[in-house]
């Protein structure tokens, strides 16, 4: 059979393995042996599962926008991550991956997060936990996400501003990869996206694969068919689109829709669109396209949305791209600031920065009446309200 998942040595296609410094090989080795082992036991999918019920809220309502599918002539379902505790998808993640640390015995979290949600999600089951946290976020980013800064303190993290660099995702994560080189005994690293070395891609989308589990069943319900015509995600390292399309990969009737970040436009160089101008290189362990020059040096990404903006992406997408699994869209600032006002406006959702790129996307294709299309709403923009603002007083002004 044609199968489009991780293979047993952790690479899609040509995409990923683990390429770690010698100080972290028995760590990530460790969580090679573990981690399907514990995510498949009983005891583990138990408490997981109680908790992404009564802690979490789910299952996340998938809710037919009326409004927005008469304006693209097609019947849009959301799936409305953005209602889960902390406002994002992140906490499947999070909630799985600190009960795998405890059961490692791990005493000590750290986390890089580039929107904050990450950071957030992971302080929150820190605090749950009784766990000692530590989050890298990179200086530009604590200042354009300042209410999500101090969400984590009040939760009872450190948070620590990353100054090299352009200050931003990659920084951050750079920064949590060196903490865990000097602390690999006590330390467990949630990395908060299907990106970095194996065992974290495959391990990231199957803690998100509640998304595309839950999208089966309420399909099912509601128009009484498990599959959809097109599934949309936005795409930075991929977590949530992991989620969304998990169940649905090796289903080639599904069409996958992706929405990367264009930033000011691919040709202007101010871009994170990894998938439309990177190279095959290494970042942070894994080897995936990389946003680089000649030189192979990493080249700073640009976008609006913080927590798009990386110069990578995981492993699972180029290898969907070459196979003709997948098509991906570079989506501008503007457009997705456009696709943002306007979900706000004709359906009370104001979504997340992030998810805003996947909204615009929907404006790539043109759809047949009866097609039947999910896209997910990875988070709420009550992070992204002072982006926002700034952008409707500029728009009003011109």
């Amino acid at each position: 059979m044609n199968t489009y998942q991780i293979d047993e040595n952790g690479y899609y296609g040509e995409f990923g393995g683990a390429y770690v410094p010698e100080i972290l090989h028995k760590c990530v080795k460790d969580l090679q042996e573990t981690y399907v082992k514990v995510l498949e036991s009983d005891d583990f999918k138990q408490e997981f599962d109680e908790l992404l019920r009564d802690y979490v809220g789910r299952p996340s309502p998938l809710y037919y926008a009326k409004r927005l599918s008469e304006l693209h002539g097609c019947k849009i379902y959301l799936k409305r991550e953005d209602l889960n505790h902390t406002g994002a998808h992140k906490i499947n993640n999070t909630v799985g991956q600190i009960l795998l640390a405890r059961r490692m015995g791990k005493t000590r979290i750290i986390a890089e997060t580039g929107a904050g949600q990450h950071g957030v999600a992971t302080a929150t089951v820190c605090a749950l936990m009784n766990m000692k946290c530590i989050v890298y976020m990179g200086k530009t980013d604590v200042e354009r996400q300042h209410l999500n800064v101090q969400r984590m303190k009040m939760l009872g993290a450190t948070v620590v501003p990353v100054t090299s660099g352009n200050m931003t995702l990659k920084d951050a994560t750079n920064e949590a990869i060196r903490d865990w080189c000097c602390n690999p005994v006590d330390t467990f690293y949630i990395l908060g996206t299907a990106a970095g070395p194996h065992p974290y891609p495959d391990m990231v989308a199957r803690l998100q694969s509640v998304i595309s589990e839950e999208i089966r069943k309420q399909l099912l319900a509601q128009e009484g068919r498990e599959n959809p015509d097109y599934l949309f995600a936005c795409l930075g390292g991929g977590s949530n689109a992991a989620g969304t399309v998990y169940h649905y990969l090796d289903n080639e009737e599904v069409k996958i829709v992706l929405a990367e970040a264009g930033g000011k436009g691919v040709e202007t160089g101010e871009t994170a669109a990894t998938i439309q101008i990177g190279k095959i290189g290494i970042i942070h362990g894994a080897k995936t396209l990389v946003m680089q020059d000649e030189d192979g040096q990493i080249e700073e990404p640009y976008s609006i949305s913080a927590g798009l903006d990386y110069p990578g992406i995981g492993p699972l997408y180029p290898s969907l791209v070459a196979r003709g699994r997948a098509t991906v869209y570079s989506i501008n600032d503007d457009e997705a600031l456009d696709a943002a006002f306007e979900l706000t406006r004709i359906e009370g959702i104001i979504p997340a920065l992030e998810s805003s790129h996947a909204l615009a996307a929907l404006k790539k294709i043109t759809f047949k009446p009866d097609d039947l299309v999910v896209l997910t709403v990875s988070g709420r923009g009550d992070k992204d309200i002072e982006t926002y603002v700034k952008a409707m007083n500029e728009r009003n002004n011109r």
